[in-house]
């Protein structure tokens, strides 16, 4: 499904402003752009990314030297994007700019369809997990992102993410520096199944979890195509899942300036 060859695909890397509060602080995350991904999401905004390829192929040196140009410019962590088809070149990676000084946080950020077995590679490494919840219902996700059985291992990773690190914890400078950040996008007419993705979350997980909410879905890729795909979603529908969050006694929320709505 990922089309990956041996050797990881990277597309690009630098600061990154455009995370959460908590991780791209004022120096930026240092995110790193993996091409490909094991998930085939109609209304993929990184389209050209994920479903294209493109990039250019590097060695786990190179993935290395990356991570420390990100840490000598002084990003607050290393921002693993699309991660789950190259664990191995990443963990060769990390093994090797480990050595040469690496020492900021690793943040795993992924569309969550991840397996137990490379989750278990993981443990004891990864300082940051950052999953996508995209789906409450399985059918929905084989139709829209081409994934069997989303839910069943979405939920199963999240558990075994929070297992090795708990809820996101911050520095005294409001930093992230380990633990679970879950992301979860509304998508219109409620094809995420928002309200079954937040009773997992706080009756699962912790009602402590650190979530992005979020509300800046907008057609791309194939979206015209799968309706109600083909439309925003409305501050009707934001504004019902902030409120299934609140119902559920999910407060850590993301806060920050950017997003679609401001309510």
């Amino acid at each position: 499904m990922c089309r990956t060859g041996e050797q990881a695909v990277v597309h690009s890397f630098g600061p990154h402003h455009g995370e959460e509060d908590v991780l791209r602080g004022w120096n930026g995350s240092g995110t790193i752009f993996f091409s490909w991904c094991n998930l085939r999401c109609v209304f993929c905004q990184n389209w050209e990314i994920s479903h294209k390829g493109y990039g250019r192929v590097v060695k786990p040196k190179e993935i290395a030297a990356i991570m420390l140009d990100l840490q000598e410019r002084g990003c607050h962590n290393i921002n693993l994007v699309s991660p789950s088809h190259v664990v191995a070149q990443i963990l060769a990676a990390v093994e090797i700019a480990a050595r040469e000084g690496l020492s900021l946080p690793l943040v795993y950020n992924t569309g969550g369809y991840d397996s137990l077995e490379a989750l278990e590679l993981l443990d004891g490494i990864v300082d940051i997990y950052m999953p996508d919840m995209k789906y409450g219902d399985s059918s929905i996700a084989r139709k829209y992102s081409k994934a069997r059985n989303y839910v069943e291992v979405n939920q199963t990773a999240v558990r075994e993410m929070h297992r090795q690190v708990g809820d996101l914890t911050l520095d005294e400078r409001g930093l992230a520096r380990h633990g679970l950040l879950i992301r979860h996008l509304v998508l219109p007419g409620n094809l995420a199944g928002t309200e079954q993705v937040l009773d997992f979350i706080a009756q699962q997980i912790s009602v402590n979890s650190y979530l992005n909410l979020m509300d800046q879905y907008r057609p791309c890729y194939r979206a015209d195509e799968y309706p109600p795909l083909d439309q925003p979603i409305t501050l009707s529908e934001y504004r019902t899942a902030l409120a299934i969050a609140d119902r559920y006694g999910l407060q850590r929320l993301d806060r920050r300036s950017g997003h679609g709505f401001h309510v």
